[in-house]
């Protein structure tokens, strides 16, 4: 039997080597009685900057003798417990033999881990992409980033990897248990580090995502899967309430098996599936700007010495402030930049990312509200949808039509000031920037919320928030404003059999691995429904 030890502490400056002696004296028995032992979960305990520590929870395995004797035994209780791993399901294939192969529309982390999983079932699944594999789609957005032209099927949203490719790589997920680790798992196989399966917050960084989406094709390719780069989804074919088969830009393909991982910016393809009529409900999303700071700010409210910074790397911060509305930090990039996610032409709208190594000095984050369906101005299912685009195009023309990003100082946007002509700001953003009001890219109650909470948070981190900040917007992709009906169970379309939604795009995702896990189990449940097409 293993045993499980929560809250073991360490100072930050000493080596996870002392963790075993640690666990040992908790249970009163000696170093070299410990057969195995494995981290479970590692976070930062920051709430004194004079004492910084980081928490562990591990599994140990001791011999049966040791295990059983009476000091061990005494330890039972509160931090110490019998722990048993979590068992990954992983059924048997189904008895209904598929007559093709299943296709997989999309290729972030729902379309992935989905494709992944049928493939290692032996599905040999194909997977549409509209945009190109990561060789061809980091040049582009370089490009693009340059000044070059936006490219609608290869840009920071589309291609090879999804929008998740360039999204910083955080892999927080509320989600916990087997699913989430057997995830992670794969994560690590395809080139992240081993530590993220245990890390408080992990992150990829997105300088290493590409390279672990190629190699996840790789593997997925190697089972028998099937990548098609620069295909896009133009139309279901329904025959009696059921997919027989999927249109595309590169033609036809015949299939009773569709798992739709479009991810919620592929806004075309929405369009087309609500005239299909596939079931779609709208759904409160979030929305506001990003802000950005100077991450020493961040790093001497967060560590106090200059010394935990070399340690450390750069800080993060999670807020939130109540008011009116709740208003709360969202995707905060330490060391990162500024970037923009743009799906659509002559609109724009940011994101933040940052490397695996944080090393930029600014510091951004997300800044939002959520908007309820009634407050969408429509009752039409995509109306959330056609807000976002309404005020991505102001901010587009607003800002001059050419991609730059509007901004603003915090203390302009809180005085409701307009900044002055000529006024250039510290902005990591690389392809410009156009200062303006920034009232007009955000719904009013939205920009009145803003308002209120900036300086609560600003209290929060004793006056490290806005001094200096800068903000930029609209930040409209925080979460899908749609989602795809399902059944609770088989996790299928009520009303398309055969039709799998799935993911960030369908409504029933916010991140990377909530989007892969969300992927996986519907993979399951076709696996555990079907049997995968004689080869």
């Amino acid at each position: 039997m293993s045993l499980r030890i929560a809250n073991l502490r360490l100072s930050v400056e000493a080596p996870e080597a002392e963790l075993p002696r640690l666990a040992a004296r908790r249970l009163g028995v000696q170093p070299h009685d410990l057969l195995r032992w494995r981290i479970l979960k590692k976070s930062l305990d920051a709430r004194s900057a004079r004492d910084l520590q980081f928490v562990y929870s591990a599994t140990v395995d001791l011999p049966t003798e040791v295990l059983q004797s009476p000091r061990v035994q005494a330890k039972l209780h509160g931090d110490v417990q019998p722990y048993v791993a979590p068992i990954f399901d992983d059924p048997e294939p189904g008895p209904a033999a598929l007559e093709n192969r299943p296709i997989v529309v999309g290729s972030g982390p729902a379309g992935l881990l989905a494709g992944y999983y049928l493939a290692w079932k032996g599905y040999r699944p194909i997977i549409l992409e509209r945009g190109q594999p990561v060789k061809e789609r980091v040049p582009a957005v370089r490009a693009f980033d340059a000044g070059g032209p936006f490219e609608l099927h290869n840009n920071y949203l589309f291609g090879e990897g999804g929008a998740g490719c360039f999204s910083d790589g955080k892999l927080t997920c509320r989600l916990e248990g087997p699913d989430v680790d057997w995830v992670l798992e794969r994560f690590v196989e395809c080139g992240g580090r081993a530590s993220i399966v245990y890390e408080n917050r992990p992150h990829l960084g997105s300088n290493k995502l590409p390279m672990i989406c190629r190699n996840f094709r790789r593997k997925i390719e190697a089972l028998g899967g099937e990548y098609r780069f620069g295909c896009a989804l133009e139309r279901l074919d329904l025959q009696n309430g059921r997919v027989v088969g999927v249109q595309t830009n590169c033609g036809s393909l015949a299939s009773s098996l569709v798992v739709l991982a479009i991810g919620h910016s592929a806004r075309d393809t929405i369009e087309i599936l609500h005239g299909l009529q596939v079931p779609i409900q709208p759904k409160a999303f979030q929305l506001g700007l990003r802000i950005e700071q100077p991450q020493r700010q961040i790093n001497h409210h967060k560590y106090g010495k200059p010394a935990y910074e070399q340690l450390l790397g750069a800080a993060d911060y999670t807020l939130q402030a109540r008011g009116s509305r709740d208003v709360f930090t969202f995707c905060m990039c330490a060391g990162g930049i500024i970037i923009p996610s743009i799906s659509e032409p002559d609109c724009f709208c940011s994101n933040g990312m940052s490397n695996s190594r944080h090393d930029t000095p600014f510091a951004n984050s997300g800044v939002m509200v959520t908007l309820n369906p009634e407050e969408f101005g429509s009752d039409h299912p995509l109306a959330g949808m056609f807000l976002q685009r309404r005020y991505e195009a102001a901010a587009f023309q607003l800002a001059g039509g050419n991609y730059f990003t509007p901004v603003q100082s915090a203390r302009e946007f809180l005085a409701a000031r307009a900044p002055a002509p000529g006024t250039q700001y510290d902005c990591s953003y690389q392809r410009g920037q156009s200062p303006l009001a920034l009232d007009a890219v955000l719904p009013p109650v939205v920009v009145a919320a803003l308002r209120q909470a900036l300086p609560i948070m600003d209290g929060k981190l004793k006056g490290d928030f806005l001094k200096q900040a800068i903000l930029v917007g609209p930040e409209m992709r925080g979460s899908s404003p749609i989602r795809m009906d399902r059944d609770l169970e088989t996790r299928e379309c009520p009303t398309i059999s055969g039709l799998y939604p799935v993911g960030e795009g369908a409504g029933y995702a916010g991140g990377i691995v909530s989007a892969a896990v969300d992927g996986l189990r519907s993979a399951r449940e076709i696996v555990r429904r079907f049997a995968p097409l004689v080869q």
